[in-house]
């Protein structure tokens, strides 16, 4: 057990800007795609979503422009 916890052993002193950054980046995109999974897969907004399926299927949305 010594070994694993050796391996996953951080120094966080040693960490730089760049590492703190890259910390608190992955942190707030992990809680996105958490809120994102959430809103997505919740059983509520299920007819919400399945109304816009087709959008990007849609060629009549935009009106063409006849020359």
């Amino acid at each position: 057990m010594n070994e694993i916890s050796a391996y996953f052993h951080t120094n966080w002193q040693a960490m730089g800007l760049h590492d703190w950054l890259g910390l608190g980046i992955t942190i707030v995109v992990f809680l996105i795609m958490v809120g994102l999974y959430t809103y997505v897969f919740h059983p509520a907004n299920k007819e919400r979503l399945e109304s816009q399926r087709y959008i990007p299927l849609d060629d009549d949305s935009f009106p063409v422009e006849k020359k």
